[in-house]
C-alpha cells in the first residue's frame, strides 16, 4: 500500500507526473494511431467492449448515459460516438487544463465538458449508466485517492449500470510515475460490484517490437493471454 502524508495533494502530483512526461516529448509518438500496434490494440478493446455491452447493458447504446473520468484530448469520447452512443448524452472530465482545451476542439457541442478534480464532481448520485475510465487509476499513486475517486464513481453510477474500467495490471519498471491496478485491486476499491474482467492488449513494448517485424505477429502474439498487460472490466451495480 501506498503511505502519504496528510497533506498530500494527488491531482496536483498526477499534473506534475503528466508535465515531467510531456517534458520527455517521446511519449505522444508511442500512441500515435499512425503506428499498427496502437491499432490494432484499439481495435481488440473495441472488439471486447461491445461484447461486454451486448452481454450487460440494459438500453442501446444512443440510450445510454456516460462519463469518462480523465477524458484526455477526447479521442475515447469520439470513439464511442462513433460506436453508436450518443454524443449528447456523453459527458468528459480532464484533470489538466490544456487536455480539456484539445477535448473541447475535437468533441462535438452537445459533449458536455468538466474540468478538474473528477472526485470533485458534484453529479447527482445515479446520474449514469456508465462511468468510464482509460488508464487512470494506474496514474493514482495514492491508494486513498483512488478509493475516494471510485465511491464517487460507483455514487454517480445507476443501479443496474457499471464501470467500465481499462487499465494494466502490472508495474512499469521504466515509469515510477505509475502503477498496475491488478484484478484484486479492482475488486477491493468495488467490493459490492459484479465484476466482469477480461485481458487485453499485447503489451506494448512486445507490440511495438513484434511490430517492427511484421503487424499480424502482434496478432499472433495477442492470442496469448499471458502476454496481454491489460484488464477491461464491466464492474456492475446490482439493482
Amino acid at each position: 500500500m501506498t503511505t502519504t502524508p496528510e497533506h498530500h495533494d494527488e491531482p496536483t502530483a498526477v499534473a506534475e507526473r503528466y508535465a515531467r512526461r510531456a517534458a520527455r516529448g517521446d511519449v505522444d509518438d508511442l500512441y500515435s494511431p499512425l503506428r499498427p500496434e496502437v491499432v490494432l490494440a484499439r481495435q481488440q478493446r473495441q472488439r471486447v467492449m461491445l461484447d461486454l455491452l451486448s452481454r450487460h447493458a440494459a438500453q442501446p447504446l444512443d440510450h445510454l448515459r456516460v462519463l469518462e473520468i480523465g477524458c484526455g484530448a477526447g479521442s475515447n469520447l469520439l470513439e464511442l460516438a462513433s460506436l453508436g452512443f450518443d454524443a449528447s448524452r456523453l459527458v468528459g472530465n480532464e484533470l489538466l487544463p490544456e487536455r480539456a482545451a484539445a477535448a473541447r476542439g475535437q468533441l462535438p457541442a452537445a459533449t458536455a465538458l468538466h474540468e478538474g478534480d473528477a472526485s470533485a464532481l458534484s453529479f447527482v448520485d445515479g446520474s449514469f449508466d456508465l462511468v468510464y475510465q482509460s488508464t487512470v487509476f494506474s496514474s493514482l499513486l495514492d491508494d486513498a485517492f483512488q478509493q475516494r475517486l471510485a465511491d464517487a464513481m460507483w455514487r454517480w453510477v445507476k443501479p443496474g449500470g457499471a464501470v467500465l474500467w481499462y487499465d494494466f495490471t502490472y508495474d512499469n519498471p521504466r515509469n515510477a510515475d505509475v502503477r498496475g491496478v491488478p484484478l484484486a485491486r479492482v475488486q477491493a476499491l468495488f467490493p459490492r460490484a459484479c465484476v466482469d474482467a477480461r485481458r487485453v492488449t499485447l503489451a506494448p513494448p512486445l507490440s511495438r517490437r513484434a511490430a517492427r517485424i511484421h503487424p499480424r505477429l502482434c496478432s499472433v502474439l495477442n492470442s496469448l493471454p499471458l502476454l496481454r498487460t491489460h484488464l477491461l472490466c464491466w464492474i456492475g451495480k446490482p439493482q
